[in-house]
């Protein structure tokens, strides 16, 4: 199970990167098996029978560092939405525009993960998935950032072989040209919650200082401004995981959720 710092960090960042989580067997396994395609399953099949017993994919997500962050993200039980193989060829291609893999999404107190696994080592030639940390609550459709070219503070994956990465569904990124003279790989599943997500993790760290610290980060693309509708937006979502309506970094959501219910007697009101 995911820690409280951990989801403070998806909360924040829009992402939790675990390196090398899957085991050097299993990668050499994927290799083929990816290129070899996985057969595509129903929207909204439930997990437990989207794979099969014993195929690559129920025993990538049975592992056990998966399936705790399985459920500590989306809960027991959830839908598959659609997987997808992605194989970048040697020398190949352009890269993807920035995009959400969403249309405009209003839900504040819901969210997809999408599980991105990379069977072998990414180095930086390779093309590994650029992603902007925070830009998950910046509400987008789908490619409309595909005019921005570079952000600060973006990151390109390079990583060792067996990591596996939690996006929050939101989040803007696409796949880098590859200009190495090896394939790339990469295996995505995009999961559906069917309960609410509410302290589905190991609530036992919820009062360590760290997870304000997290949930405080800024990015270095925020403009000055807005910067504090992105803490805001991280706030309302963090008070939905937890069920804390009260929980706040600073006054911002307090002040502006303020709605007070009590109406003064009518013998002290004011008179005209």
């Amino acid at each position: 199970m995911l820690s409280s710092v951990q989801m403070a960090h998806f909360v924040a960042h829009g992402s939790l990167r675990m390196d090398a989580v899957v085991p050097e067997e299993m990668n050499e396994r994927a290799m083929g098996v990816l290129a070899a395609g996985i057969p595509e399953v129903p929207y909204g099949t439930p997990l437990e029978e989207a794979y099969e017993r014993g195929s690559f994919a129920r025993d990538l997500v049975e592992l056990p560092v998966v399936a705790g962050a399985l459920r500590s993200l989306v809960g027991p039980g959830p839908t598959v939405d659609h997987h997808a193989v992605h194989i970048r060829r040697p020398r190949d291609g352009q890269a993807q525009p920035l995009h959400a893999d969403a249309i405009i999404d209003v839900r504040p107190d819901a969210f997809d993960v999408q599980l991105m696994y990379y069977p072998q080592p990414v180095t930086l030639e390779m093309g590994g998935t650029l992603s902007v940390p925070g830009s998950h609550l910046r509400r987008t459709n789908e490619s409309d950032t595909g005019r921005y070219q570079n952000l600060r503070g973006q990151t390109r994956l390079v990583c060792p072989a067996g990591t596996v990465v939690f996006l929050h569904h939101g989040i803007w990124h696409g796949g880098r040209r590859n200009d190495s003279d090896a394939a790339r790989y990469m295996f995505k599943i995009r999961f559906n919650p069917t309960v609410r997500q509410l302290r589905l993790w190991d609530t036992g760290d919820l009062a360590d200082p760290a997870v304000a610290a997290e949930l405080g980060t800024r990015f270095p693309w925020y403009e000055a401004a807005a910067a504090r509708l992105e803490f805001h937006n991280r706030i309302k979502l963090w008070r939905a995981l937890t069920g804390d309506s009260t929980y706040d970094l600073d006054h911002w959501m307090t002040r502006v959720a303020n709605r007070p219910q009590r109406v003064v007697p009518a013998h002290l009101r004011s008179e005209a």
